[in-house]
């Protein structure tokens, strides 16, 4: 006895996971997954969430995934999602591609300290790319490092473009009545949310603890999510990061606000040019056929306001006090938009048309003159001012609100200005800087570390506050106050560049 004890004991010293298996075996819904375990942490990839959306089912609501017999293999990640070339984001993730992509992976750890059967927190990842592009599957958000934190991460594929966000007469007429349309990708991440909060439990996660996070387009989506009654009390807190705020979504069957064609109008037009006029021509047309011309993701073609899964624009719906009522961080980048002048023909660039001679005189006087008009005013109109609003009604709604600035810049970061420019804070996010698109440093390791840190204590506690980082204010508690990501670590001040903010908002108030 003495003898097998340590045997054991020495075979524990040797193994860098303990006893966690190499091939590790959970039953989910759907059958029995074969994940692998790395650098003490379980990952299971390629998992289907849904039916492949092929076929009679493209354009359709995702459908229950079907089981499998014996055991599935889950060592890699599935095909990302029909996309066009995206110009080198490492947001991506590698070929090939299919319309068989409604794939997720998870990661977890292979062991914990502490009481083993304690559910963990987990954190459900919703990736960017204007709807157009991304994936789940990228290096850059693997999930790792964030997993041997403490909880489970889950990174999700939907349906992008014309294949995600698309509607057409002929495709009304044979919908059942009540049956959703237009809006597929945002009914991919429902159906994800639903498969997480089933199979949660068999990772080692708390199908009652989950948090939703993401970027960009991403984020936008969390906000739909946020006031969406299909996604009620599928999630419990919050994470946007540079989600917009105030974009506007195009109905179905009627004109948008801005009086923009109906979804349906855009799928006619779209369909004409390819000479498809039925559902069955529809569905014949080639998948990479559907990517050209390219979707405007901010000027209606994909942004989409169905009536049932979003059924009024997101800031109305804070404003009144309709959204998801969860703890939320909430913020954005200090040089998001850098790029990007109003005067370039763009759907961004409309959203100062409608100013006034004065107001356009005070904006110039608050931005410096026109140079400094044209560098900053479109950051703030998409990103800034509206995280502002959402941060401040979500408080003055009653819940817990954390906003930040992102200002990290990379000593080796080739851009031509001096800020954090758009998306450059998902590396930082997940602490993956080995995928950083230019070299890091000590320095970005430890800001890593600090708003890794943050968002995984989180999605455990719904306050990112603990352990020896700065005190992040609540915004309710302490109004217009954030946290500010710098190369000095993080920082809680005022909200910077608030008189350009309460022109936008007054601007804004005024055009609605």
């Amino acid at each position: 006895m003495i003898l097998a004890s340590f045997v054991a004991a020495a075979v524990l010293m040797i193994s860098p996971t303990g006893s966690a298996d190499p091939s590790p075996r959970v039953t989910v819904s759907q059958g029995v997954l074969v994940g692998r375990t790395a650098d003490g942490v379980r990952s299971f990839k390629g998992v289907p969430y849904a039916r492949p959306p092929v076929g009679e089912l493209r354009w359709r609501a995702p459908q229950e995934a079907e089981p499998w017999g014996g055991e599935r293999d889950a060592g890699q990640v599935g095909a990302i999602c029909i996309q066009p070339p995206a110009n080198g984001d490492n947001g991506v993730g590698p070929p090939p591609m299919s319309e068989d992509c409604l794939t997720l992976n998870v990661w977890a750890p292979a062991e914990r300290p502490g009481d083993p059967a304690a559910p963990l927190p987990v954190m459900v990842w919703i990736h960017g790319g204007g709807l157009n592009n991304g994936s789940g599957t990228a290096a850059l958000y693997d999930g790792t490092r964030l997993a041997k934190r403490g909880v489970v991460v889950v990174t999700i594929n939907y349906r992008l473009g014309r294949l995600g966000f698309f509607d057409h007469p002929a495709l009304a007429a044979e919908r059942r009545p009540g049956e959703p349309a237009a809006n597929y990708g945002l009914m991919d991440v429902i159906a994800a949310l639903r498969w997480v909060r089933e199979n949660a439990a068999v990772f080692g996660g708390d199908p009652d603890n989950v948090t939703i996070f993401g970027e960009s387009a991403g984020g936008a989506l969390v906000t739909r999510l946020m006031i969406s009654e299909p996604a009620r009390g599928l999630f419990h807190r919050a994470a946007v990061q540079s989600g917009l705020g105030r974009d506007e979504g195009t109905p179905p069957d009627s004109p948008r606000r801005d009086g923009g064609l109906s979804m349906q109008a855009r799928g006619e037009a779209f369909a004409a040019a390819h000479g498809a006029s039925t559902a069955e021509q529809l569905r014949a047309i080639p998948a990479g056929a559907l990517l050209r011309p390219a979707p405007n993701f901010y000027g209606g073609d994909l942004l989409v306001k169905d009536g049932l899964y979003v059924a009024e624009e997101v800031e109305a719906a804070f404003a009144g006090g309709r959204e998801a009522p969860v703890p939320l961080i909430i913020g954005t980048n200090s040089a998001e938009f850098w790029w990007m002048k109003p005067s370039d023909l763009s759907p961004y660039g409309a959203l100062d048309d409608a100013m006034t001679d004065a107001e356009r005189a005070a904006f110039l006087a608050t931005y410096g003159g026109q140079g400094g008009y044209d560098q900053f005013v479109l950051s703030d109109l998409v990103f800034n001012e509206p995280a502002r609003r959402l941060a401040r009604l979500h408080a003055r709604n009653g819940h817990p609100t954390y906003l930040y600035r992102f200002d990290v810049v990379s000593a080796a970061m080739p851009e031509p200005h001096a800020g954090a420019t758009h998306a450059s804070e998902r590396q930082y996010v997940f602490d993956n800087l080995t995928a950083s698109p230019w070299p890091t440093a000590e320095m970005d390791q430890r800001q890593a570390d600090a708003m890794a840190g943050y968002w995984t204590t989180f999605a455990a506690r719904g306050d990112p506050n603990g352990g020896r980082r700065p005190a992040w204010p609540e915004f309710g508690a302490a109004p217009d106050r954030l946290l500010e990501f710098t190369n000095d670590g993080p920082v809680a001040k005022p909200v910077p560049f608030a008189d350009r903010l309460d022109l936008i908002e007054a601007y804004y108030e005024r055009v609605r």
